[in-house]
């Protein structure tokens, strides 16, 4: 992975914190961001700061091993970010990871439903999930339960929570995350008009993923 340009991913942070507050995906300081700067080291948000009030110097530079590098001002990393490093480990092949509390996607965790895939754009882009039961926030036991669960996974569903998303850049973790909750939204509209069972049919994915790796890439509608 080529390390993006410093400034330009601390603001491409930003901006993505601005967006998930205005999609409904947080209320308040919730939520968190990770971006990867070079292989071995990641910017995140800091703890205590509301997601759409950031400013690009506010973000504190972590080595993947969890130590602070270079001057914070003070400001602690969002006390997510073990979380935030164990999946920058686990995934190498990842530049953004996002934390949110999407509203529709918690209801139905909390009430034990499994989220469906509806439609082709829920398909494309949320993909792979996997479901946790709640863990301690912050906890050592959250973080490796997350980093196993990315194994085989691009969303990790965390019960009475929300969820992590991973991602190649800000914008690919922004439709990932608005579509699981989009799907998660339509599920539950589903689930009221009494249906348990509708789903895309697997046989898109699998035809997208077969394009894919064959280095074809006409995009979720072709």
């Amino acid at each position: 992975m080529t390390a993006p340009d410093a400034s330009h991913l601390a603001d491409a942070v930003v901006e993505l914190g601005r967006r998930v507050v205005t999609a409904g995906l947080v209320l308040g300081s919730g939520g968190n961001v990770s971006a990867r700067q070079r292989p071995d080291e990641v910017l995140v948000t800091p703890s205590g700061h509301a997601l759409d009030h950031l400013e690009a110097h506010e973000l504190v530079t972590l080595g993947i091993d969890g130590e602070v590098r270079g001057a914070s001002g003070g400001r602690r990393p969002s006390s997510e970010s073990a979380m935030h490093l164990a999946a920058h480990r686990a995934r190498p092949d990842t530049g953004v990871a996002l934390h949110v509390h999407p509203p529709y996607v918690n209801v139905l965790l909390a009430t034990g439903r499994p989220i469906r895939l509806l439609t082709v754009d829920h398909a494309y882009y949320v993909r792979r999930m996997a479901r946790l039961p709640w863990l301690p926030t912050g906890s050592e036991e959250l973080s490796d339960a997350v980093a196993a669960a990315l194994a085989s996974a691009d969303v990790v569903l965390i019960a009475h929570h929300g969820c992590l998303v991973v991602a190649p850049d800000t914008d690919a973790a922004f439709e990932r995350a608005t579509n699981l909750e989009a799907a998660a939204a339509a599920t539950y509209r589903a689930l009221v008009l009494g249906d348990t069972s509708a789903q895309c049919p697997p046989a898109y994915l699998e035809r997208i993923e077969a394009q894919e790796a064959g280095g074809i890439h006409y995009g979720r509608d072709s």
